[in-house]
């Protein structure tokens, strides 16, 4: 693990130590899980991104998924 300095804005501080402690929890816990937070938030906007461009390149075709249509209709209870 590696210690390193950052900035913040005292209100941001103030929040976040509101936080740490109804978690009970430090500033290094909370920030190192906001960040891997972060990061998966990132590489999941980046799939949906690739998912986006890659069905704008090859959009689907009339009638692709008709033989699902079946197994999509629920039917009434």
């Amino acid at each position: 693990m590696k210690t390193i300095q950052m900035t913040i804005d005292e209100p941001l501080l103030d929040e976040v130590d509101h936080v740490i402690q109804d978690l009970k929890t430090t500033r290094s816990a909370f920030i190192r899980s906001a960040l891997q937070l972060a990061l998966r938030k990132h590489a999941i906007s980046k799939l949906e991104q690739q998912h986006t461009e890659g069905y704008a390149r090859h959009p689907v075709a009339p009638g692709e998924f008709d033989i699902w249509e079946p197994e999509r209709a629920w039917g009434e209870r």
